[in-house]
């Protein structure tokens, strides 16, 4: 990771290296966190703009609220603190991490209750996640022996640190095995998602894309959906089975981390002609258009520094 210079920390920029917190700091123990991934672009005219940027932090308030956690600072004081952030750091296109945490004091499971919530902006340069191969070319995945989380095991709408564990493990499982990256299926064995990432799979000109109710409700993947739409494209949100996605014409995750990465096969199944297809490519194309600055429709999306 390329350091940045300052980390917005409890209401005031602190240097990188002294950003820390206590041992005992219950998060770390307890996974009782939230938190948002975000970027930020250099748009085409050389400004800076952050994408999505209130939509991502309205959702952490709401991981909070799911969490019973209470976050110390508004919506509003988050947006000005991840500008302020960028800002200190002079980037010109970065990912941005807020995080709400509960800090040290009392110690056991009911702690989150009495113990201060504190709050974190770092900021640092970030490439494609999956890499520059995989978003051009697209990624090999595996069907995860890990299940993605029960809706009342854990709460699935909320972006919560804990909840990772999960994804972690089918990641690590699936990057040994020489893959890029897994394919979770729900509890009942239909695919949810990436381990960080929504899906969608395009057959016979339409997309499919499973619904929200086992899934994290992904601020990318709501995007794709409104430009596959404006573009004509149908868009059905249903439970898919993975030899759907065997036989898929494309199959694409989405992310901010992600993008729009294309995937190029499934179990060691090629998806369709094993290179991103036309409404993967296309849908990818005017999604980075945005994020440049370079289309007025869905301009909303963008915040300038």
């Amino acid at each position: 990771m390329e350091k940045a210079e300052f980390i917005w920390m409890q209401g005031r920029l602190v240097a990188w290296d002294d950003a820390k917190v206590h041992v005992l700091t219950h998060t770390l123990h307890y996974g009782v966190g939230a938190f948002e991934g975000i970027r930020c672009y250099e748009c085409e005219d050389g400004r800076s703009a952050v994408f999505r940027l209130r939509e991502h932090l309205v959702r952490l308030d709401q991981s909070c609220h799911i969490l019973g956690i209470e976050s110390p600072y508004t919506v509003d004081q988050l947006v000005e603190a991840c500008l302020e952030t960028i800002r200190a750091n002079r980037l010109k296109a970065c990912y941005i991490r807020p995080l709400i945490y509960v800090a040290d004091g009392e110690m056991g499971l009911g702690s989150a209750m009495v113990n201060p919530i504190h709050a974190s902006i770092a900021v640092w340069p970030w490439g494609a996640y999956l890499g520059d191969e995989g978003l051009a070319n697209g990624i090999r995945v595996r069907t995860s022996s890990f299940q993605r989380m029960h809706v009342n095991t854990l709460m699935t709408k909320a972006k919560a640190t804990g909840h990772y564990v999960n994804s972690i493990l089918a990641s690590i499982e699936a990057r040994r095995g020489g893959y890029d990256e897994a394919l979770m299926l729900d509890v009942d064995g239909y695919a949810a998602e990436g381990c960080g990432e929504n899906l969608f799979v395009v057959r016979g000109g339409r997309v499919k894309t499973p619904p929200i109710a086992t899934v994290l409700e992904g601020i990318t993947r709501n995007s794709v959906i409104d430009i596959l739409r404006d573009q004509g494209v149908v868009v059905i949100e249903e439970r898919l089975t993975r030899d759907e996605i065997y036989i898929a014409d494309e199959v694409f995750l989405t992310g901010t981390a992600a993008e729009v990465t294309p995937v190029q096969s499934l179990d060691d199944r090629r998806i369709g002609a094993g290179r991103p297809g036309p409404i993967t490519q296309r849908v990818q194309k005017e999604y980075f258009e945005i994020l440049r600055g370079r289309r007025a429709a869905f301009s909303q999306w963008l915040t300038y520094l």
